[in-house]
């Protein structure tokens, strides 16, 4: 996945910049995520969702709220009306650049924000809320009734939640008046998926209810259990957000191969040399080499480890397909070199993180290097590894397996 600056005009005319998360290989599709009303584009929901769906192949931009004192927008007044206003500028600017948003992802007071958004934004083909609140009335009375006094008396003031002051404006509260979040619902005819906590102890449970009872179909929920409000437990993070990229394929195009497998290889096999306690022969057709683990863990050193042998996959595959696009382009690439490195990274859904350090020898340009690194995203080992496999396994009775090992 590769991570980049994305800069737009909010609303109300400021300037806003978010993260805009790019899939490996071509997208399928874009999408907005809103967080929520005490957190920003970088909680731990908006980070680990914007990564699954990216993984999943959808690109994402991710933003801070003009009026959450995090962003650009800083130092102004906490506005809903604002926040919604922001959302269609977001989608407007991405449709401009040439990444229309069809799926709008939406946390808490954020999640209200996109349903209300979406009713203006006939290209969005989903919804997709986390905790969100059926009416925001329910958020005043985070405010207490002194500064809802002092907002309704000085036209702003600030109020603090969650240990941090935000600074709420009069808007905020004729927007509560004027929005009606299960009517919007109601009428926006889209997909719907609704992900809420039992447990919630900031949005209760019955704002799920009430915002699924007003969606049309089709409309999915699903249960978040044990998880608190904001997802602060990693393993709720990425099991929300391993829905929603899951969830949201039903409603995109499906993804496609950038680059085709140059040649189909033939199948491997895998057989025990009983030396030692790991060491494999592992033959395809003709060539053949050994696999082993190293002698810390009680094998003979003798080869590449299992996921040794993934990442020379990866490396193999980056490299020849970085020689494919160079060679058609006429780039003077002259050597091309690929380090992976793999590791297991706790709190991280999927674990796996590889590691590709790249060397690209030659005459080429600024222009070509950066040509041929984007190309490395979309070698087809890279894309398997990030999107997923399917893995069938069947046993062979004994008759079978002396047939299989039969010379033909």
């Amino acid at each position: 996945m590769s991570e980049k600056t994305f800069t737009f005009i909010s609303g109300a005319g400021s300037q806003l910049s978010g993260h805009l998360e790019r899939p490996e290989g071509t997208p399928r599709g874009w999408a907005i995520f809103a967080h929520c009303f005490t957190c920003g584009k970088d909680s731990r929901a908006a980070v680990y969702i914007s990564r699954a769906l990216s993984r999943a192949g959808i690109g994402v931009l991710r933003f801070d709220f003009a009026g959450t004192g995090i962003g650009g927008g800083a130092g102004e007044a906490v506005n809903f009306a604002s926040d919604v206003d922001d959302l269609r500028a977001a989608a407007k600017a991405m449709a401009e650049a040439g990444m229309p948003p069809s799926l709008l992802v939406g946390h808490s007071l954020g999640g209200a924000a996109v349903i209300v958004a979406a009713a203006e934004l006939p290209d969005v083909a989903a919804v997709a809320t986390i905790g969100a609140p059926a009416d925001l009335q329910h958020i005043l009375r985070f405010f207490g009734q002194e500064g809802l006094d002092a907002i309704a008396r000085e036209g702003e003031a600030s109020v603090e939640i969650a240990g941090r002051p935000f600074l709420v404006s009069r808007g905020f509260l004729d927007a509560v008046e004027g929005i009606d979040v299960e009517k919007a619902i109601a009428s926006l005819r889209r997909p719907v998926l609704v992900m809420h906590s039992p447990l919630d102890q900031v949005v209760g449970i019955d704002h799920a209810s009430r915002i699924f009872l007003a969606s049309r179909h089709p409309k999915s929920f699903i249960s978040l259990d044990n998880a608190d409000h904001l997802l602060t437990d990693a393993a709720d993070a990425n099991y929300a957000a391993a829905m929603v990229a899951a969830w949201a394929s039903r409603f995109l195009p499906p993804l496609t191969a950038d680059l085709p497998q140059v040649e189909i290889a033939e199948g491997v096999v895998a057989t025990e040399t009983l030396a030692g306690k790991f060491q494999l022969d592992v033959r395809s057709g003709e060539h053949s080499l050994i696999a082993d683990e190293p002698a810390s863990v009680g094998g003979l050193g003798t080869g590449f480890s299992p996921f040794e042998l993934v990442s020379a996959g990866l490396a193999a595959c980056t490299v020849m397909t970085m020689r494919l696009y160079a060679d058609r382009k006429g780039f003077p690439l002259e050597r091309a070199s690929t380090t992976v490195q793999h590791e297991k990274v706790p709190d991280m859904m999927p674990p796996d993180r590889f590691t590709r350090t790249i060397v690209l020898d030659g005459p080429l340009s600024d222009d070509q290097r950066a040509r041929i690194l984007a190309i490395a995203d979309r070698c087809p080992v890279d894309l398997t590894l990030i999107r997923g496999s399917d893995v069938q396994t069947e046993l062979l009775g004994i008759s079978q397996a002396a047939d299989a090992a039969r010379p033909a």
